[in-house]
């Protein structure tokens, strides 16, 4: 039975419950305690950060050169968070009721309102860590939308606020670590977490430019490892994305909770030819100003700008006037496959729609006008300053789309269309974020639990630091309470000898097979599967060729695979085996959760299972819950549930109209 151990009492009051109970490690007892932290993003430093703060002994691994090279780095549009500084309507109930709605009513309600509670106390925090959060003429922190929402709550930096987040966390992990309470290892990839009595006690690593593999021992480790994005292929992860770390925890106990549930973000980049390996965003918040729009005619070649007004289909507004372009993402992608699907897509591949940003630009340019009293001005004097209006809130991301395109969005509309960007899935954890083995934690984007089936925009960042600031210090000292006894286990330990060698079998494996294919051939062979059978739509019977498509994919990798070099070096065709190896195995649970999982929600949309019009359309009735799937086995995985209940957000149908 899954015990997803959610305190007792009223929603709105669980977590003061859980602070006021929970138990306790005194400062000198921290000291003895050894905490294991995989990855440096925002959920993995800003942990690693806390719990240094707090006294514990840390150590803190990632396989960038860098902590400040997570992909963290690469969010762009905002953090959410309920402060309601615009006085409209906004509360700690309304985000935790966005959140939940948002994702389709498949998360669990205890942990999103807790989310909603300390999103306020993120804001303050990074403030106080000097991030550049942008402001309003007054000083006071601005704020813009996002998806999902009719209120202005995320908080931003321009169109970097990742990277500056991920600065404020570097800064203070830097500050552990000149202190001593934090040792950091860059350049170092965990491979297999080490069981002893049922409990996570350490790790084995990869030394990337050596070749070495380390035992670490802790007497707990976090998994901060991001999500599982890549495993199409082409998405919008940074290409060393992966779910290896995940991966390792799920085959040593640690159940793996909805993985079917991706995101397909719709504001990006189309994709121009097979020689792509990676998609690049553009954030959510230009939708914020942004008109979404195509041709009303089929096939229309005419440039976006020869097309009069009258000739555009405005389609999110005209579907869904109440959120009109800010309904979420799982609605916004698929209304953009439908149009393009009909024959109203637009560019050479006629796979993208356009976003359209003249009549921010004419609203924006009015409004300096009016603010700097200039009588009688003229169009271009109006169009210029809304140019520059627009430049200071999205300029980075205009700058970023004409570089690649080759096309200035300020005189011709973007062309954009949908791609995997985030995972809703990932280990499954209880309340206290920790998985199914004891002492083993999951943090961010690597654990199952606070977006259901679909994440709204601007609410990664916020529950990577809500996880790593504001929930895990207090969690692990519950567990950690009743470890003080015990003592620092040797790392020759046979726990630690057995999982070493194990590791050192699959990579002596892996180069052994001395095939004629290259790791990334197969990996495009996976995306590929993936992304036309288990992405933006699935079926009984494309999920069913899905999974023998990646079991014979799996015999011809582990047959065929060619990598070169040798292991006691810095190998990267090496790594990204391991790491595509992974990326199979997860790829069929995948497909088989889509394929149990026999409704449309969020961003899992099964064809069988819509409205007539066109809707995702769940089934309560059989499938409120999650789904824990656990290891048993080459192609075989049992399912736990745990039902989900809903005291205060009851499920309806959604509707952005």
């Amino acid at each position: 039975m899954l015990n997803s151990k959610i305190p007792a009492g009223p929603l709105d009051q669980k977590w003061t419950e859980f602070k006021g109970h929970c138990k306790l490690v005194n400062p000198a007892n921290k000291r003895k305690l050894e905490v294991i932290i995989i990855g440096t993003g925002l959920a993995g430093a800003s942990a690693a950060s806390s719990l240094g703060e707090l006294g514990y002994k840390v150590k803190a691994f990632c396989f960038q050169d860098s902590p400040r090279r997570a992909h963290s780095i690469a969010a762009q549009g905002g953090i959410n968070a309920a402060k309601n500084y615009q006085n409209d309507g906004d509360s700690v109930f309304r985000l935790f009721y966005d959140t939940i709605k948002g994702g389709d009513y498949r998360a669990r309600e205890s942990n999103v309102h807790r989310l909603a509670e300390v999103s306020a106390s993120i804001i303050d925090q990074c403030v106080a860590q000097g991030v550049p959060f942008a402001r309003e003429y007054g000083g006071l922190l601005s704020n813009r939308s996002f998806g999902g929402t009719q209120v202005q709550r995320t908080f931003y930096a321009a169109g970097q606020t990742g990277q500056q987040l991920l600065i404020g966390a570097y800064q203070s992990l830097e500050r552990q670590i000149a202190l001593g309470n934090v040792e950091m290892h860059n350049r170092h990839e965990m491979l297999d977490v080490v069981v002893i009595d049922g409990k996570a006690r350490g790790v084995i690593v990869r030394n990337l430019v050596t070749g070495e593999l380390e035992r670490h021992f802790g007497h707990a480790v976090l998994l901060c490892s991001g999500g599982y994005g890549n495993v199409f292929y082409l998405s919008t992860n940074a290409m060393g994305s992966n779910v290896t770390a995940a991966w390792k925890a799920h085959r040593k106990g640690a159940h793996f909770g909805n993985p079917c549930f991706t995101q397909i973000h719709p504001t990006c980049i189309p994709v121009s030819g097979d020689h792509q390996s990676k998609l690049t965003l553009m954030s959510e918040s230009l939708r914020n100003d942004g008109r979404i729009w195509v041709p009303k005619k089929q096939n229309d070649t005419r440039r976006a700008n020869e097309i009069p007004e009258e000739e555009r289909d405005y389609y999110l507004e005209r579907r869904y006037p109440a959120f009109g372009n800010l309904v979420p993402r799982d609605v916004a992608s698929r209304a953009a496959k439908e149009r393009c699907d009909a024959g109203y897509g637009v560019g050479s591949s006629r796979q993208a729609v356009y976003l359209d940003y003249a009549d921010a630009i004419q609203r924006y340019g009015k409004g300096e006008v009016n603010k700097r009293n200039i009588q009688g001005a003229t169009p271009e004097l109006i169009t210029q300053l809304g140019k520059e209006v627009v430049k200071e809130k999205y300029g980075n991301l205009f700058d970023m789309y004409e570089k690649i395109t080759g096309e200035n969005p300020y005189e011709i509309p973007m062309r954009i269309y949908p791609a995997v960007h985030y995972t809703m899935g990932g280990l499954w954890v209880d309340y206290e974020l920790m998985t199914s083995v004891q002492g083993l934690y999951a943090l961010g984007e690597a654990n199952f639990s606070d977006h259901g089936a679909n994440r709204l925009g601007a609410s990664a960042l916020m529950q990577g630091l809500a996880d790593g600031y504001f929930v895990i210090p207090y969690t692990i000292g519950n567990y950690l309470a009743d470890e003080i006894r015990v003592s620092n286990i040797p790392t020759d330990h046979p726990a630690f000898v057995q999982a070493e060698k194990e590791v050192a079998d699959r990579i002596q494996q892996l180069m052994s097979i001395k095939g004629s294919q290259t790791v990334e051939s197969f990996h495009k062979r996976l995306g590929k599967i993936m992304w036309d059978k288990c992405g933006m739509a699935r079926s009984e019977e494309g999920l069913k060729q899905a999974i023998e498509e990646i079991r014979q994919l799996k015999k011809e990798f582990w047959s065929d695979v060619r990598i070169p070099g040798s292991i006691k070096e810095m190998n990267p065709e090496l790594d990204k085996a391991n790491r595509v190896a992974d990326f199979i195995e997860l790829g069929e649970l995948m497909c088989i959760d889509a394929l149990n999982r026999k409704e449309s929600c969020g961003g899992h949309f099964r064809e069988e299972s819509q409205t007539e019009e066109g809707e995702a359309l769940r089934d309560d009735a059989n499938f409120s819950y999650v789904a824990a799937w656990e290891y048993a086995g080459e192609h075989n995985w049992n399912l736990h549930k745990e039902e989900l209940i809903f005291e205060v957000a009851k499920p309806t149908q959604r509707s952005y109209k």
